[in-house]
């Protein structure tokens, strides 16, 4: 067991990569995880917990780490740990995470993040050589690298090999944007909820069941209404405000529609939802997280287009599923999105995704004859599993 996988927030996209990992490295690692629950104490305290119960071994050589984890923290009380090689992976950005109320920032967050990654000046100079990082004044910048936005951040290591891949701008491994997606054509993996939290749950689950085989199957495919997804989960920074309210423009037109209110939730939903289950009524085919895959991958293959209205995204598995299953994607043109949607599929308002979805409630027949022009391919594990590999076999330095 030579890779140490840490996740303190073992849920939703987090598991999904370890377990991708996990299972392709096989007997060459062991997994540490705590639960997807509170969030912040586990960004806060990890790190004091993963000292205590991570098992001593001399055969680690490599710690692959989410930035949940203060990794600071643990490299001081695990100086075992501190030797070996570090891949810290970032699934957001909490220095410029979206704010729930007005009011100051807890910066703690945003400051284990910078700790974690900070490097010395040998190390920045080595990276310069290998990868193009330059500074600019007190700071560095990649270049020449995907993800230059501020919301961004590049996986960093404590060395840079060129036999990694990290010296080539390949998407999901300079940048953080790939978070675990299996090859197609195998269906792409959902993570299990941590607790089901919604009030819907098992009246929705019978719901979806008799709308798709019943109202769907018993429509002609190019005549039935538009079937609109939206598959993140039920909090503040996705926006779900702006995506119910265009929902609701809809719904007052008569326009019709389908929708598929899919993802996990936790302890506190924000109030648009309980107001959009009203409003929206029939037009509801399903409300809240699926379990089972094969539910959650059948809404998502009979569902036309799928949405984002995220406020910060990295990446965002839940749009590349849903296109992976032939959705057509509207994306805001920001964050991510643009680096990896053509820009047909970008809105820059909420009314350029208002009239987009009212022309296609007019003719559905437009996004169901439609092929993506996109690629996703290159987000697969078939392209990244090797670099990924060659980047957890790499043996560590006397210098780290």
């Amino acid at each position: 067991m030579s890779v140490l996988l840490i996740e303190p927030f073992y849920g939703g996209s987090h598991k999904q990569l370890m377990d991708l990992l996990q299972e392709e490295l096989q007997e060459d690692c062991v997994l540490c995880t705590l639960p997807a629950k509170k969030w912040h104490w586990k960004a806060r305290t990890s790190a004091l917990y993963f000292m205590q119960t991570v098992p001593t071994s001399s055969n680690y050589r490599i710690l692959f780490a989410s930035s949940v984890l203060n990794l600071a923290e643990l490299s001081a009380l695990r100086p075992d740990l501190g030797k070996l090689k570090k891949v810290l992976y970032f699934h957001e950005n909490q220095l410029a995470y979206p704010v729930q109320k007005c009011q100051e920032r807890d910066f703690q967050y945003g400051y284990n993040q910078i700790l974690s990654w900070f490097m010395p000046e040998h190390k920045l100079a080595h990276l310069e050589q290998v990868i193009g990082v330059k500074k600019n004044g007190d700071s560095y910048q990649s270049e020449g690298l995907p993800g230059q936005q501020e919301s961004r951040a590049v996986m960093k290591t404590s060395d840079a090999h060129p036999e990694s891949g990290l010296c080539e701008p390949q998407p999901g491994l300079c940048t953080t944007q790939h978070e675990g997606l299996p090859s197609p054509p195998a269906a792409p993996a959902q993570a299990e909820a941590p607790e089901s939290t919604n009030p819907y749950q098992g009246e929705d689950k019978q719901c979806l069941t008799f709308n798709l085989s019943n109202i769907l199957s018993g429509l002609d495919y190019q005549q039935r209404p538009l079937h609109i997804a939206w598959p993140h989960r039920w909090e503040h920074d996705k926006d779900p405000e702006t995506f119910f309210k265009v929902l609701m423009k809809l719904k007052e037109q008569d326009l019709p529609f389908y929708v598929s209110v899919l993802g996990e939730t936790f302890s506190e939903i924000p109030d648009i939802f309980s107001e959009a289950r009203e409003v929206l009524g029939s037009s509801v085919l399903h409300w809240g997280y699926l379990p089972s895959k094969d539910d959650y991958f059948r809404a998502l293959c009979t569902a036309d287009v799928v949405i984002s209205t995220a406020k910060h995204e990295f990446f965002g598995v839940a749009m590349i599923e849903a296109v992976h299953c032939g959705c057509y994607p509207l994306c805001p043109k920001a964050l991510v999105y643009p680096e990896i949607f053509p820009a047909e599929y970008l809105y820059s308002t909420p009314e350029q995704l208002f009239k987009r979805l009212q022309n296609f409630c007019k003719r559905p027949d437009i996004v169901r004859k439609h092929l993506y022009k996109g690629e996703t391919a290159g987000f697969s594990w078939a392209a990244l599993g090797s670099k990924f590999r060659s980047l957890l076999a790499a043996e560590p330095r006397e210098d780290l």
